[in-house]
């Protein structure tokens, strides 16, 4: 790797670390919330018959894969933003880097992000007093959290290319990403929906998404784990290439 890649990913990392309080933090707070207010209050009157393991910790790995899309997309998509507006993108460009590297370097930062909030959830929710949320394969587990961090760190990037407007990036945060996450099995068993609401849901990727964390932590295996993980990897093969190409032409950042 050459000086100036390292030195334009390390710029990428040190940019979300530096402000821990505003991009680690509150997705370790706000996955806190979710913890006690559904699992706490809520999970005693769900029945038991859908989860092989307590509800509390039935939600967790959906919670940590939430927090992953949702951070690994803000960072990269953000910093391109900013750079576009801040008018700092030309020094970025001029700089003696590929397209394929530029994006990398947006790309291994969101992933970054993205992989520190999804472990530390689960972390937190191991030392948790009264839980009993484990993982069962640590390997797995970390190939789920970096696989999906790095899809959605690189369309961060092609929105944040593309995007003409803060407004732009927003949206598919909260239009997009939270319904599909949401209606992905964050906080029920695909057994409780109806026959039509199942089919219906293996058309949501994250669903596959959240299931192979799922299997990954806790053994409960509704989908194929397997092609889980090809479906994550074959999002973030796509979205790098895209993203890669979209640098190397300069597309809506060179004038």
């Amino acid at each position: 790797m050459s000086i100036e890649f390292l030195t334009f990913l390390r710029r990428e990392v040190y940019r979300f670390m530096v402000l821990y309080k505003q991009t680690i933090v509150p997705a370790l707070l706000s996955s806190l919330l979710y913890i006690i207010v559904f699992g706490e209050t809520l999970g005693n009157k769900i029945p038991k018959e859908y989860f092989a393991t307590s509800y509390m910790s039935f939600i967790v790995p959906g919670l940590a894969m939430m927090s992953v899309i949702t951070q690994a997309y803000q960072n990269s998509a953000s910093s391109i933003m900013q750079a576009k507006y801040l008018r700092f993108i030309e020094d970025i460009l001029i700089a003696p880097l590929s397209g394929l590297q530029v994006s990398l370097g947006y790309i291994i930062g969101g992933s970054m992000r993205g992989l520190i909030c999804g472990l530390s959830i689960l972390i937190m929710c191991i030392i948790m007093p009264n839980t009993d949320f484990k993982v069962d394969n640590w390997f797995l587990t970390l190939l789920y959290l970096l696989t999906v961090s790095w899809t959605f760190s690189a369309f961060g990037v092609i929105i944040g290319v593309i995007a003409k407007s803060w407004d732009e990036i927003g949206s598919f945060s909260n239009f997009i990403f939270m319904p599909m996450t949401f209606l992905g099995g964050v906080f029920y068993s695909l057994e409780m929906l109806p026959g039509w609401a199942q089919k219906v849901s293996l058309f949501n990727p994250i669903y596959w998404m959240i299931n192979g964390l799922r299997y990954a932590t806790l053994s409960i295996e509704e989908i194929s784990y397997v092609a889980s993980l090809l479906i994550c990897i074959g999002f973030s093969t796509v979205f790098t290439i895209i993203a890669s190409y979209l640098f190397k032409k300069g597309y809506k950042i060179k004038s």
